[in-house]
C-alpha cells in the first residue's frame, strides 16, 4: 500500500537517533520525507521499521558523525531526496562513554562537519538544531580569544588548536564541558554565515538531566553526585524527552522565525542554582582540570569547583 502519493515532499534529518532527537523530529517531520543517520545500524533498522509503520516515507544512512566525509556524504544525500527544511545534530558522546580525545572528536569537530555540510544544503526557511548540554554554562573554560578561534577555525583544523590540546584537555568531563561550550560558538558563528546566508536559521538546545539511555551510564558512573544536583534543581526533578522535544519543535518552527544562533537552556534551573551557590558541583576532576586550565591559559577564571 502507497500511503504518501505526494513527489516533492520535504526533508527533515536526524544525525544521531536517539530519544530527544527523534522525540523532536516525531512533532515537526509529517509530510515529509525522514532520512536517519547514525553509526548503529541495528539502530537505523530500528527506527526505520518504527516510522514506516506510522507512514512516513523513510530513508537511512550508516554515518560516523566524526568523519568529515562521512558526515558531507550524508548531506549531499539529504540533498538528493529533496529540499532539506530541518535538520537536528543529536550525535555525541558522554564523558562516561569515551576518552577526551573521543569527545572532541566527536562532540566538537563532529558538529563542526555537519553544521559546514549542512549549511550548503539547507533549503531557504529551512531551520536546524544541535543538542549541546547544561554543561556548556559550568565554567568558562576558554577565553574570549579562543572562543574566536573555536568559531573562525576550519573544522578539519580545530583539533590543533592549543586550547583543544591534550595537556589542556586532561580527562573526559572538561572534554565534554569545552565541546558544549564551543557548540554554542560555532551555531553563533554558522547562523551569521553559511545559514544565514542560506536564509536557514540554526541553535542549539542545552538539556539538562533528561532520562535517556545515555542518562543512566552518567548515574552508573556517579549517581550520589547527579542525586545531589536533582535536588538543588528548582524543579527538583529530571526532565523527559517530550520536554525537550516541544522546545525543540518551537525552535524548528515558524513561531521562532526570529531566532537564530542562539541557545535555550532546558535545565530545570539547575545552572541558575549553582550561580545562586544551591548547588556545588562536587567532581574533583573537574576542579583539578580546572586548575591545569588556569596554569596553563595564564588568565584569570572566574568560579570554582569543591570537593
Amino acid at each position: 500500500m502507497i500511503f504518501d502519493r505526494n513527489n516533492n515532499r520535504d526533508v527533515a534529518v536526524l544525525l544521531g537517533a536517539g530519544s530527544m532527537g527523534t522525540t523532536i523530529l516525531r512533532r515537526v517531520c509529517a509530510g515529509m520525507t525522514i532520512l536517519f543517520g547514525d553509526i548503529s545500524e541495528k539502530r537505523l533498522d530500528e527506527v526505520k521499521k518504527e516510522y514506516e509503520s506510522y507512514g512516513y516515507a523513510v530513508e537511512t544512512q550508516l554515518v560516523d558523525a566524526a568523519s568529515r566525509d562521512s558526515i558531507e556524504a550524508f548531506a549531499q544525500k539529504a540533498a538528493s531526496l529533496g529540499s532539506v527544511k530541518y535538520y537536528i545534530h543529536t550525535a555525541g558522546a558522554s564523558p562516561n562513554q569515551a576518552p577526551p580525545e573521543k569527545i572532541i572528536a566527536l562532540d566538537l569537530v563532529g558538529s563542526a562537519y555537519a553544521l559546514d555540510a549542512f549549511g550548503k544544503v539547507m533549503a531557504a526557511g529551512g531551520a536546524g538544531l544541535l543538542i549541546s548540554s547544561q554543561t556548556g554554562y559550568m565554567f568558562p573554560p576558554l577565553s574570549q580569544e579562543e572562543e574566536m578561534q573555536i568559531m573562525t577555525t576550519p573544522p578539519d583544523k580545530l583539533a590543533e588548536l592549543p586550547c583543544l590540546s591534550n595537556e589542556r584537555i586532561t580527562n573526559s568531563g572538561t572534554a565534554y564541558i569545552v565541546a558544549k561550550k564551543a557548540n554554542h560558538l560555532q551555531v553563533q558563528y554558522a547562523a551569521t554565515h553559511e545559514w544565514g546566508k542560506r536564509g536557514a536559521r540554526i541553535n542549539t538546545i542545552s538539556p539538562g538531566i533528561i532520562i535517556t539511555p545515555l542518562a543512566y551510564d552518567e548515574f552508573s558512573a556517579n549517581g550520589e553526585g547527579y542525586q545531589r544536583m536533582i535536588d538543588a534543581t528548582p524543579m527538583r526533578r529530571v526532565g523527559s524527552p517530550d520536554e525537550i522535544g516541544a522546545a525543540g519543535a518551537f525552535l524548528l518552527s515558524d513561531a521562532a522565525s526570529y531566532i537564530t544562533g542562539t541557545d535555550l537552556l532546558v535545565d530545570g534551573g539547575t545552572i541558575a542554582a549553582m550561580k545562586n551557590g544551591q548547588f556545588q558541583l562536587g567532581l574533583s576532576v573537574l576542579r583539578k582540570s580546572l586548575n591545569i586550565l588556569k596554569q596553563n591559559r595564564k588568565l584569570p577564571i572566574v568560579g570554582s569547583f569543591r570537593s
